[in-house]
Order: structure tokens, then C-alpha cells, then sequence
């Protein structure tokens, strides 16, 4: 008896040592009576990472037009969710393209590349959340095709009412739980990598709650069927009026999705942000099926923001509202990042965006480190938490920690101890690595005194990510190039050696300073005698420190970009800043300013990641119209900006017309915030066809039209009301001196009722705040004004509107708002709300300071 009690606490001990993966070989995870997913050891479940769709729709497509073995891409993007951190996976996979119209599975090259991918990340030590009814058609962006599967004869909308369509579906669902991996040898039932199933993506219900129950329960009967003991999931965000019906059809907890920053806005969307994100709110969250449920996130993004400070943001919110999984929607396969057509609202991609993807590891640093329900309060008293810190200001995310050390921009913050510093990764400079280029890096601790470094090839944005993108059309650039590094660790000072490791790369050098000249690649640096046995083929957690993976140089010629101030001020000097990059060595960047009809050369100077900046003189900044190409001269030839021709402004035979131009104006004019005819498709404003833009008889101007019989109601908000705002700091970055001068706000426009109609104007600041007043319109059309020194402090409301719309319609800060800045507002707000009558029916010509 004793021999066996000893026995028996040699093997808990064992069992409790074990890794996750080794002991859930034989037991699946499970839903505890709290609603928190723990392992077989009861210990919890946080799973953090991405979408991918390779084996699918269009991004398989894409790989066969542009000549990419699909099978070389995903392993490649796999090695990459390694290098960001990432442990989990999601998709909602094309039933429409591996299903009959009955329902049965079949194997195909779209299969067989699921299944492969699947094997590589469990390679990677992944988990895997899988979604295996899409309903989608296959063919976003493009047309659908006339595919064989149940979702593409009945439509979504069938599918949860057609008793044929839901006999299919059930029929699917127990096939793939079924359906062994030929990879791995196991069944997704069986496969303990794949935690749990979720039934469908996004489904509509709009029949009764008994009928919900009854379609949801027969899919997870369906489920259950197979023997399969994993939890199932169901989306309980859409149709929320039906959660009872959910959560009475016995699944084991709900899905959920965040997109604070709406979708399709075709823009980049300007502005401090992180207001929409503060707190991931519930409106059910009292209810006993979600608190004893499991909560998932299947899929998030703050969609058409280029900015790295956002994800960490985003997974403190989820982490206090519970969830204990979250996988980013949709990582960009590197073969097709440079245009961006699957979700051109989304981007994400560790070579072409390394700072986004550098955000969302440390955003899954904040899923691993976070106790769950944990509170920080609200923005802006939540920006440091737990060794994470959070700057819009600086466009900057970080996590210090005794052990990692990991940011997404420059950064004055340092690693608490150097020696006891295991990972680093970054972009920009900092107190450990300064480095010119504009690619992520990323250094490993293997041994005392030896290091892996990993060094991605520059990247550049050309265009607008986020607007109608073709295959045809490059949006990113990716180039190698040979960059300057300094680095100081403490275990290798600053003498030591660079060896290269990936194929092909023959680096050997030694350094005595800690300053080298460092490309694309990976490498072993190595305190002299302290290399070791380490090898190309050598191991470090889920890698192999010889492995590299990212694209060859894809930028052909000269490109430079340069976005003209739109005003200044005259008599003060104007920086001019340009990114030049180009497939020659640069030679010199210069600007010709015109000074009465003849140009005048200044050099721009080199500042480091292809920028180049100059300060042009204030005398030559006169009240008028200051215009000015832009010249880049590399070995081979002189390129005047923006038209590209291969020529010089000083030549006699100079023929562009275009030019960059600002408008040069007297400090007393008016700055104008918002201009219907420049502005109207970059504002952010809920879709309706009844505002519009329309012409005026003034060839010159337009107005925004509001002509809504009744205000809506949006989900978040029990009472009417139509809002709109407009990110304009770039356009008054040159007006500063004259912004601190206004004292009044004045409205351009009319109300189109036989009484004035009130709205409420608000100026938004960088830190958050908002301050505004209320503006009468009347009934003629003319310029109605509120004094500066009367604004209060108003409500934010949260635009663009997020999915779902039941998160709140206003944001609630966590301190009062402090004194009005006139010198930190960048957006204006418009707020319409019913006062006597429901309708609103108004125009808008203009918002300026005077």
C-alpha cells in the first residue's frame, strides 16, 4: 500500500510536469462550471493568433495565377506565426468547396492543402479552433464559382431553414469531425491539437427561438455523433436577441468577433483610436449560459488602421471581458501582401507590415500574461499595465519584462536587466539595438554568450492599402538591403562574431564594437569561443535557427513618396519630408522650389529607412501658392516627382506640369476643418442612403446632405441619433500659430426644415477628449458660429461604428476631461439628434475656425 501511494504521487507528479500537448494525447480539453476552457491538468486555455486561408477561395487561386506552390507559401507563413509568438488558429472553412450538395465530404486539392496546413502548425506546437461551415460562396473579391457544396445550392439564409440544406449540413459536420488527416495520421475528433469546433460562421437567424434551438441542437448531435468529447461553440453576437435559444441547444460556450473601427472604410482612418477600443462590453453578460460558457474570439482586426499601437489595446479589453482565445482576422499570405485583394480592409503580414505584426505578438503577450477578468480601469489610466505600454502619440506598443523585451517603434524604455534578457524583438531603435532600416528583427538567447539574430528585409507602403486593389496594382515594396546594427547585450559586450545561417548566406564577420553592416537573414552571433555546437539545423523552441523566410526585392526603378501639407502659414520655414526608394544606389534627393519662375535647388538630407527631410526657408513661403517637384538622382539618371519623367526643372527643356503645391496663407484666415467638396469620402459616418453629397450651384463647393426621415437607432444605443467625424490633423499641421489665435467655430450650411435644427459640433484632441457645443442652423443657408471659450466637455461617440453594433454607442473615459487644447484637436464630430420631431434634414458646406 505504501509502495503504491508512492507510486501514485511519482506519477501525478509526472503527469502535472508533462506538457500540454504530450497528456492530451488522450483527453480533450474541457468547459469547467465557470465558463473557462482549461486543459486535462485544469489549468486555463489562452490561445492567441490568426486567420489564414491559403487552402481556399481566393488566396488558393491567387497561388495558382501568380505560379506559388501553396504548399512552399504556407510553410513559409507558418515559420512566421512561429516568429510572432502565435498559438493559435482559426478558419472558417469553404464547406461550398469541399462538399457535395448533400452534405458529403469531399477530398480535393482544398482538403488535401487543409489538411498539409494543419500538419505544419501543428509542427509549430499551434491549436486550432475550426469553423467547418463558412456558407460563404467562394469567390471574394472576385465572382463566386459554380461550386458542388450545399452552401452555394440553398445560400446562408436557406441553410438555417431548409430542412433538406440543415439534413446536409448535419451529414458535413459529422464527416469532417470524421475525416482523418492524412498528415497526422488522426481525425479532427481525435486530433488533441484541435481544442474545440465552432458550428458555423456568422449565421442569421430570424425564425423563432424554438426553431433556432432545434437547428442548433441538431448540429451539435451531429457533432457528438462522431464520439468526438470536444467543446462546440456557437455564435452568440449576431441575432442577440435569440441568446436564450443559443445557449438552451447545449454547446459549451459562445463566439464572438470585434471590428471597432467598422469595415470598408477605403481609407486609412485617422485619429486616436484607442477610445473604440477600451473595453470589449457584453450586453448579456449577466446571463447564466454566457457566465457558465466558454467565450471565444474567432475573429478581430481594427480594420483600415495602418498603426501599430492598437492590437495590446484590443487583447487587454478581451482579457477582462473574459476571453481566453483570440485569432486576428486575416493574415495576408506573403505571395499576395503586396496587393492586398483578399480582405483590402485588413492587412497584416510580418515582412510587409512589421510593426503590425510586431503589435499583434506583443497584443498575444497580453493573452498569455493577463489574468483573466483582470481590470485596468478606462483609457487613459489603462496605457501601463503589467509591463506593457501603450502611446498613440508615438504610434508605439511595448512589453518590458524580466525576460522579454519586445516594440513596435522607437523607444527610449529598456529591458529591466540585461542579463537577464532571453527575447527581443522590435523595429526602429532602442536601448539594445539600434538599427536604420525598416524591417522587423529579432534576437533569441541561445546559450550565455550566444545569440540568434533574424533581420527582415525593409518594407514600404507605396499606396493606399485599403482602397480598390488589384493584383495588377502594388500597394507594399519589400526590399534587401545592407543596413547598419548596433547592439548591446550584456552576455556578449561588444566584441563578438556574425555567422550566417540560412541558405545561402555566407556571412562571416567579427566585430570589436558592436556595430556591424547586417542584411536580410538569420545569424549566430557568439562571444568569441562561445559558438559551441550550434548549427544551422539546431533547434530553439518551435524552430530551427537556420530557417529564414521572405521574398526577394520587389521594387523596380525609383518611387518616392511625398504627401504635400495642404496649407501653411506664411513667412514660417516648412519641412519637407520624402521616402525614396530605388532599385540604384541614391546619389541625392533635392527640392526645386520656385521662387517667381525660376527654380531653386536645396538638398534634402538623409535621415535613415529611406527618409529624407529639409527645412525650406520661410522667406520663400509667401502668401499664394508655393509649388515644388521633388528630384532624385541615383547612378543611372535625375526622376523629377510627381510626374516621374527623367529630366530636371533646371533644364530648358522641363516639360512636367505637375507639381506638389500647399496653399501659403495670411496667419488671420480661416483654417478649415471640414470641406464637403474635399473631405466628403473621408469622412466616417454609419451608410444611408439618405446622406449624401450634392453639388451647389457654386462650382467650387458641395454639401454633406442629411435627409433622414427618422434618425436610427443603433444597436448600442436605445436612442435616435446620426453622427459622423472627420480625422483632419494632417491639414492643420501648418496652421498652429493661427489655431491658438481662433475663437470661434462656424458652421457653413442651412437646416432644410421650416425651423432651425440644433446639432452638436465637437472638436476631438489627441489624448481622447472631446469638447463641442450646439449649433442652430437655420432655415437660410449661411454661416451660424459658436464662440471657443464655450465648448464643455460632450460625449465621444464611437466612430466608425464597430461590428457587432451591440458595443456602446458613446465612450466613457476614465477621468473627466480636462482643460480645452485648441493645439491637440484632429477631428471634428457631428452629432444630429431627433429634439422634437424624429427626422433631420440638413446640409453641411463647411467646418472652420476663425
Amino acid at each position: 500500500m505504501k509502495h503504491f501511494t508512492i507510486l501514485s504521487i511519482v506519477f501525478s507528479l509526472f503527469i502535472y510536469l508533462l506538457p500540454h500537448g504530450a497528456f492530451s494525447q488522450h483527453k480533450d480539453v474541457y468547459v469547467d462550471k465557470e465558463g473557462v476552457i482549461r486543459w486535462p491538468d485544469g489549468e486555463e486555455v489562452y490561445g492567441f493568433g490568426v486567420n489564414y486561408t491559403v487552402p481556399f477561395a481566393h488566396a488558393y487561386r491567387t497561388a495558382k495565377k501568380l505560379g506559388i506552390d501553396p504548399r512552399e507559401a504556407m510553410e513559409n507563413d507558418v515559420y512566421h506565426f512561429a516568429r510572432l509568438g502565435f498559438d493559435a488558429y482559426r478558419v472558417h472553412v469553404w464547406d461550398t468547396e469541399i462538399s457535395d450538395e448533400k452534405g458529403n465530404l469531399m477530398e480535393n486539392e482544398h482538403l488535401d492543402h487543409f489538411d498539409y496546413l494543419i500538419h505544419l502548425m501543428k509542427k509549430r506546437d499551434m491549436k486550432f479552433l475550426l469553423t467547418p461551415i463558412a456558407f460563404w460562396g467562394n469567390g471574394w473579391p472576385e465572382p463566386n464559382e459554380d461550386t458542388p457544396g450545399f452552401s452555394h445550392k440553398y445560400g446562408k439564409e436557406a441553410c438555417l431553414t431548409d430542412p433538406d440544406a440543415i439534413d446536409a449540413q448535419a451529414n458535413y459536420l459529422s464527416q469532417f469531425l470524421n475525416h482523418v488527416n492524412p498528415y497526422t495520421g488522426l481525425a479532427y475528433k481525435d486530433d488533441p491539437d484541435v481544442i474545440a469546433f465552432e458550428v458555423s460562421n456568422e449565421p442569421h437567424h430570424d425564425e423563432s427561438a424554438e426553431k433556432v434551438t432545434a437547428y442548433v441542437s441538431k448540429m451539435v448531435k451531429s457533432m457528438k455523433s462522431t464520439g468526438s468529447e470536444k467543446p462546440i461553440f456557437y455564435n452568440v453576437s449576431h441575432s442577440i436577441h435569440l441568446v436564450d435559444a443559443y445557449y438552451q441547444a447545449e454547446i459549451d460556450g459562445g463566439t464572438f468577433q470585434w471590428y471597432p473601427t467598422g469595415l470598408g472604410a477605403g481609407e486609412e482612418i485617422g485619429g486616436n483610436l484607442l477610445p473604440n477600443v477600451d473595453q470589449y462590453t457584453i450586453p448579456f453578460d449577466d446571463h447564466e449560459g454566457f457566465r457558465k460558457g466558454a467565450k471565444v474570439v474567432y475573429e478581430f482586426d481594427a480594420a483600415d488602421v495602418g498603426r501599430s499601437y492598437i492590437y495590446p489595446a484590443m487583447a487587454r479589453s478581451f482579457r477582462t471581458a473574459g476571453i481566453q482565445w483570440a485569432t486576428h482576422f486575416s493574415y495576408d499570405p506573403t505571395y499576395m501582401a503586396y496587393a492586398n485583394t483578399e480582405y483590402d480592409t485588413h492587412y497584416l503580414n510580418l515582412v510587409f507590415a512589421p510593426q503590425k505584426a510586431l503589435s499583434l505578438k506583443i497584443a498575444g503577450e497580453v493573452f498569455h500574461q493577463m489574468p483573466t477578468y483582470k481590470n485596468y480601469g478606462n483609457y487613459p489610466e489603462n496605457l501601463q499595465f503589467d509591463g506593457f505600454r501603450i502611446s498613440y502619440p508615438d504610434d508605439l506598443a511595448e512589453y518590458v519584462s524580466t525576460d522579454k523585451f519586445f516594440y513596435t517603434n522607437d523607444t527610449e524604455s529598456a529591458p529591466q536587466d540585461l542579463d537577464q534578457l532571453k527575447e527581443l524583438a522590435g523595429y526602429g531603435n532602442s536601448p539594445v539595438v539600434k538599427y536604420d532600416g525598416s524591417g522587423a528583427y529579432f534576437l533569441d538567447k541561445l546559450d550565455e554568450g550566444v545569440w540568434r539574430l533574424e533581420v527582415m528585409p525593409d518594407a514600404f507602403w507605396i499606396d493606399n492599402l485599403f482602397g480598390d486593389n488589384s493584383l495588377d496594382k502594388k500597394v507594399a515594396d519589400v526590399q534587401w538591403n545592407q543596413r547598419t546594427m548596433s547592439i548591446n547585450l550584456a552576455d556578449i559586450g561588444k566584441s563578438f562574431t556574425i555567422q550566417g545561417l540560412n541558405k545561402g548566406n555566407e556571412t562571416s564577420l567579427k566585430t570589436s564594437e558592436g556595430k556591424f553592416l547586417i542584411r536580410p537573414g538569420s545569424y549566430l552571433l557568439a562571444k568569441e569561443g562561445r559558438a559551441g555546437d550550434w548549427t544551422a539545423e539546431s533547434s530553439y523552441k518551435n524552430i530551427q535557427i537556420g530557417e529564414f523566410s521572405a521574398p526577394k526585392s520587389t521594387v523596380i526603378g525609383t518611387n518616392l513618396l511625398h504627401q504635400p501639407t495642404s496649407e501653411w502659414e506664411e513667412g514660417n520655414e516648412i519641412k519637407i519630408s520624402a521616402t525614396v526608394i530605388s532599385e540604384q544606389e541614391i546619389e541625392e534627393v533635392s527640392v526645386y522650389a520656385f521662387v517667381g519662375n525660376r527654380p531653386r535647388k536645396i538638398p534634402l538630407v538623409e535621415m535613415g529607412r529611406n527618409l529624407y527631410e529639409v527645412e525650406v526657408p520661410g522667406e520663400l513661403l509667401k502668401n499664394g501658392f508655393f509649388k515644388y517637384h521633388l528630384v532624385v538622382t541615383t547612378q543611372e539618371k535625375e526622376l523629377t516627382f510627381p510626374s516621374g519623367i527623367a529630366s530636371n526643372p533646371a533644364n530648358w527643356d522641363f516639360y512636367a506640369d505637375q507639381a506638389y503645391e500647399v496653399r501659403i496663407l495670411p496667419g488671420e484666415s480661416a483654417i478649415y476643418l471640414f470641406d464637403a467638396m474635399r473631405d466628403f469620402e473621408l469622412v466616417n459616418m454609419p451608410w444611408s442612403e439618405g446622406v449624401s453629397l450634392l453639388p451647389s450651384a457654386d462650382p467650387s463647393k458641395a454639401s454633406l446632405d442629411v435627409n433622414l426621415d427618422e434618425l436610427p437607432i443603433d444597436d448600442g444605443h436605445n436612442e435616435p441619433n446620426y453622427a459622423f467625424r472627420l480625422y483632419f490633423g494632417d491639414k492643420v499641421s501648418g496652421r498652429k500659430e493661427s489655431l491658438t489665435k481662433a475663437t470661434k467655430l462656424v458652421v457653413t450650411g442651412q437646416s432644410q426644415e421650416d425651423s432651425p435644427k440644433e446639432i452638436e459640433v465637437s472638436l476631438l484632441t489627441k489624448n481622447g477628449n472631446s469638447y463641442g457645443g450646439t449649433v442652430a442652423l437655420g432655415s437660410e443657408y449661411g454661416e451660424y458660429s459658436l464662440a471657443l471659450k464655450s465648448l464643455k466637455p460632450t460625449d465621444l461617440i464611437t466612430l466608425p461604428r464597430p461590428y457587432p453594433g451591440f458595443l456602446p454607442y458613446y465612450f466613457e473615459p476614465g477621468t473627466a476631461s480636462g482643460q480645452f487644447d485648441i493645439s491637440e484637436i484632429e477631428v471634428v464630430q457631428v452629432s444630429i439628434s431627433p429634439e422634437n420631431k424624429p427626422s433631420a434634414k440638413l446640409s453641411i458646406t463647411s467646418i472652420h475656425l476663425e
